[in-house]
């Protein structure tokens, strides 16, 4: 048997983490002894290790949860499990295509940092100068609202 801190490291988790998942109801199998403190077994060290997986994965506490009680309920559950595994992957990838668009912002960003260095376009980046250069990136400045 395992004590949260030997958990913890054997996990790589945090001994918060390891109380947190637990607490959630995430770790079926831990056990505590007389004096109320959690113990892990080869089993619970599995539940544990498979958390960290969903959760690097990205996988809500509440997901998690019921992945976690599907696994409970036996075989039957395996069409279950993988609904919720193909929903958790189009959720991912639909992740993933937001962070492509905002590592191309990003690569735009850094090519005029390049040319503002290398004094090639003056510095349009910088909030307190938009006043002035409204012309030149009139396709990101907004109207200011007439108010009533």
């Amino acid at each position: 048997m395992y004590t949260v801190k030997e958990a913890a490291q054997i996990t790589g988790l945090t001994e918060h983490a390891v109380r947190f998942y637990t607490d959630k109801g995430l770790v079926p199998s831990v056990q505590r002894n007389e004096h109320n403190i959690r113990l892990f077994d080869g089993e619970s060290i599995n539940w544990l290790h498979g958390i960290k997986c969903l959760k690097q994965s990205g996988m809500p506490i509440d997901v998690i949860k019921r992945y976690i009680d599907l696994c409970l309920d036996g075989d039957s559950t395996i069409p279950q499990r993988y609904t919720l595994m193909m929903e958790h992957k189009e959720a991912a990838l639909a992740n993933l295509e937001e962070a492509k668009l905002h590592v191309a912002h990003l690569e735009e960003k850094t090519a005029l940092y390049q040319a503002i260095l290398e004094n090639r376009s003056p510095d349009t980046t910088n909030p307190a100068l938009w006043d002035r250069i409204q012309h030149m990136h009139g396709d990101v400045f907004y109207k200011v609202s007439q108010r009533a």
